[in-house]
């Protein structure tokens, strides 16, 4: 298959935590898939080093530095891609921050900030900015990344719980608002995923490991490539008549 052929061709997307983790693999997977991606985290060397990975295997990417939490980094990214590529047709809404799990007594005012600045406002700021521009385009597709913690209480801080319930809530009433207009707003509930960020807190708390493998039914954790690829689906138009959902990629931990 030829990127001109993939589920992606001609599309552009933004991801947002395109730097590590899930939001790499999705980034290397769409432009594989044909997409030209617009690729935002803080980690500006990062990005540009996965730029120049992608367009040495052929495929079409751009780097916008910024933090999801500060409104005019996401205007400034959605600018560039509609400036660079033409139009916005899609975005990946993947920047998350979480620290290690603290009660809520113990949990620092600052922590609990950060939490929400990232995880709930970050993806409020990219709705903002990535709508009016899929409108301009006629339409298209966004997808939020929540979690299980968005679902059930998890091992994680009552900070994140609350921001990945609230992302659900966030998907469902854009969802609802926009699906009428050509736009379509999902979540993916992520299970327990072998990212940057999950290794920072395993580090932290190593008894967790043995508790997240053990609620997944497949008793294992996520490759961060398994759910870019149910991220692509939705992004994709094989997926025109699914909107306002919740998608488990989870190993089955919120079925048992």
């Amino acid at each position: 298959m030829t990127h001109a052929q993939g589920m992606l061709a001609g599309k552009t997307v933004l991801i947002t935590g395109a730097s590590s983790g899930i939001g790499a693999a999705a980034a290397r997977l769409f432009a594989d898939e044909g997409a030209a991606v617009v690729l935002m985290a803080r980690r500006a060397d990062r990005l540009h080093q996965l730029v120049r990975e992608i367009a040495d295997a052929g495929g079409t990417a751009f780097a916008t530095p910024g933090d999801v939490a500060r409104e005019q980094d996401v205007q400034r990214a959605v600018e560039a891609a509609v400036e660079r590529f033409g139009t916005l047709n899609a975005a990946f809404n993947n920047a998350g921050w979480a620290s290690a799990g603290t009660t809520i007594h113990e949990t620092d005012t600052a922590v609990f900030d950060r939490t929400i600045d990232v995880n709930l406002r970050g993806v409020w700021n990219c709705l903002r900015h990535q709508i009016p521009a899929m409108l301009e385009a006629g339409g298209g597709s966004v997808v939020n990344t929540s979690s299980v913690a968005g679902v059930q209480a998890t091992g994680a801080s009552a900070a994140y719980v609350a921001a990945k319930h609230a992302v659900l809530g966030l998907t469902r009433s854009a969802a609802a608002e926009y699906g009428r207009r050509g736009i379509r707003v999902n979540a993916l509930v992520v299970g327990s995923t072998r990212s940057e960020l999950m290794e920072e807190v395993l580090a932290h708390t190593p008894s967790l490991e043995e508790s997240f493998i053990a609620r997944s039914v497949q008793k294992r954790m996520a490759d961060p490539s398994e759910v870019a690829q149910a991220a692509a689906w939705l992004c994709s138009d094989r997926a025109t008549f699914v909107t306002g959902t919740a998608m488990p990629v989870d190993g089955g931990w919120t079925a048992a």
